[in-house]
């Protein structure tokens, strides 16, 4: 992974391209008259939430996004007494 230094002063008037840097798999070490007092670096994937590493899925073309509106479903059939009780424990042996 490549390491980039640059001053604070620079650091501050281009950050958003600074954070392009870090997405793109670059560490930035901020330093302060030549002292190191800060590192950008890029969040581990599984760190992310599961929307984002989802998101990041469709950025990088691993999923497609949801094209078309999922339809619903129909109500449950109504069974009497317990009769869903005993067809689940009948499925489930």
């Amino acid at each position: 992974m490549a390491t980039t230094r640059i001053g604070i002063r620079e650091a501050k008037m281009n950050l958003s391209r600074l954070i392009k840097e870090v997405q793109k798999g670059k560490d930035i070490i901020i330093t302060d008259r030549g002292k190191e007092v800060a590192r950008l670096t890029g969040i581990p994937k599984e760190n992310l939430s599961l929307d984002a590493r989802i998101q990041e899925m469709v950025k990088n073309g691993v999923l497609e996004s949801e094209k078309r509106s999922l339809r619903s479903l129909p109500p449950p059939i109504p069974l009497e007494g317990d009769v869903a009780q005993r067809l689940l424990e009948e499925d489930r042996e």
